[in-house]
């Protein structure tokens, strides 16, 4: 099994900085895309940054320029920097990824989900 741990969200004004970080651990072979999303009360659950395992980036155009997504690829973990935060940027952030798990000749590839981590920012 795969567990995804995230941490760093809170309450910040507008204008402020968050950094969240989401750490995989368990039988991991390999993790392929990590991404962040986030779901504001009564909205859909939206893609807000993804990072492939060679390091290509997608972001959601609401948080370019913004936001910025890293990884750790030996320690399994990745980052979401928020900056300039936005009143709209309210949500809960949860951390996603595809893991490969088993040995080399038995892989089985799952998509896992953090707990999720609620940022706030107020006006």
């Amino acid at each position: 099994q795969v567990q995804l741990v995230e941490s760093g969200g809170g309450l910040v004004q507008v204008g402020g900085s968050l950094r969240l970080s989401c750490a995989a651990s368990g039988s991991i072979f390999s993790i392929n895309t990590m991404g962040w999303y986030r779901q504001a009360p009564g909205k859909q659950r939206e893609l807000v940054a993804a990072i492939t395992s060679g390091g290509r980036t997608n972001y959601a155009d609401s948080v370019k320029g913004r936001f910025t997504i890293s990884r750790d690829s030996a320690k399994n973990t990745v980052d979401l920097q928020m900056n300039s935060l936005k009143p709209e940027d309210t949500a809960v952030y949860s951390c996603n990824a595809d893991v490969d798990t088993g040995t080399g000749w038995a892989l089985e590839r799952g998509n896992y989900w953090g707990q999720g981590t609620q940022v706030t920012v107020s006006s």
